[in-house]
């Protein structure tokens, strides 16, 4: 039986490993909302499918789905991938999923954040999001893991990466906003990150990508591909208002150093050009109160860097910029060259807020 446990990850001996350290599986959950996907959200969903199924060749793949979407989504995706019912708000399994942790034996446990949507009353994107904030207890009772509730204390799986080897890497914009932890200092959301992650050292950026609706989420601007090593979206050009958000970031990373003391290897990856929502875009919308609209011109956070590292692989978000696309494909295959390097055209996935890495959640393997 999953048991809810009232220590820590700290106190038990678990920590968060890094993305690139051996997957069990990868969870993602099934779009469907129409005031969020447009067109009915099936673009969306042909896009998921097209996602899951570049990682199933890699990993196992379960897609969580409510009740309404069951039959279409088993019916949409290979029949190697697990379908599973779940009921939930949106689709986005790095945020309301559980972050999971283990220990020196290979025991597997589950951090299930309390989620309210990017902001709750203050600036979320939805309300409600009830079934959303119970997603990660679901997946640990589904997989009859035990689990962490933070209660009291908001945080989004996007929000952090880690490296396995006691460094966290979040963004101030994100962690410091009003919607999430307006009770918490700065120096009580990093004691919350060292006990529910059992890291040693927490590296704040100050921003993300310009315009990303999630607080500037941390892992649209930069993943670690190994202890030591980063990915950084990046810009050349100086006008360009993503350019001294990345500069700033550069400038942290490169006079810090981590957990143990190494310096970083940082990697940048140029951002596409400017990805604009589109009439017919917008207009595929439903326009619901409550919910952040889609408006034709609107900007969105394009990045690379919000690729998804598997066992033996990475996925990453293609946006139809050739040159930038083969860019990033260079750099990728530059940093990962153990890896297989499989680019997936990501647009749509994108006009609903998110990227490949926010559609993804990585269960670690455990004792086999």
């Amino acid at each position: 039986m999953a048991k809810r446990l009232s220590s820590t990850p700290k106190q038990d001996g678990f920590r968060m490993p890094g993305e690139f350290e051996e997957h069990a599986k990868t969870w993602m959950f099934w779009p469907e909302r129409t005031d969020n996907w447009r067109l009915g959200a099936k673009p969306a969903q042909k896009a998921f499918v097209e996602v899951a199924t570049a990682i199933s060749k890699f990993e196992p793949v379960t897609m969580c789905v409510s009740n309404n979407q069951y039959s279409n989504a088993r019916e949409m995706l290979p029949d190697h991938i697990r379908v599973v019912e779940i009921s939930n708000d949106d689709s986005w399994a790095r945020d309301m999923g559980p972050s999971f942790v283990v220990n020196d034996k290979g025991v597997v446990r589950g951090v299930d954040w309390e989620f309210n949507a990017w902001g709750g009353l203050v600036d979320g994107l939805y309300f409600p999001w009830d079934k959303d904030d119970q997603a990660a207890e679901k997946i640990c009772e589904i997989e009859n893991i035990d689990s962490y509730r933070s209660q009291g204390f908001v945080l989004e799986g996007g929000s952090i990466h880690v490296d396995g080897e006691g460094t966290c890497i979040v963004t101030e914009a994100c962690l410091l906003s009003e919607g999430r932890n307006p009770d918490l200092s700065k120096e009580e959301i990093e004691d919350k990150l060292k006990t529910y992650l059992n890291v040693e050292k927490v590296i704040w950026l100050k921003n993300g990508i310009y315009l990303d609706e999630t607080n500037e989420h941390v892992d649209n601007i930069i993943q670690i591909a190994r202890p030591g090593v980063v990915l950084l979206a990046w810009t050349d050009d100086k006008n360009d208002p993503q350019y001294e958000l990345s500069k700033s970031a550069y400038d942290v990373l490169k006079h810090e150093t981590d957990a143990k003391g190494r310096h970083f290897e940082i990697h940048k990856v140029h951002i596409p050009s400017n990805v604009l929502i589109t009439k017919e875009e917008s207009e595929g919308v439903d326009k619901v109160d409550g919910t952040l609209p889609r408006q034709e011109g609107d900007r969105l956070a394009a990045s690379y860097v919000n690729f998804y590292i598997v066992n033996g692989g990475v996925i990453f978000p293609k946006f139809g910029d050739e040159i930038h696309d083969q860019l990033a494909e260079e750099v990728l295959n530059k940093v990962f060259p153990e890896r297989d390097v499989v680019g997936v055209y990501a647009r749509e996935i994108l006009l609903g807020g998110g990227n490949i890495h926010c559609i993804t959640q990585q269960q670690p393997q455990g004792k086999k």
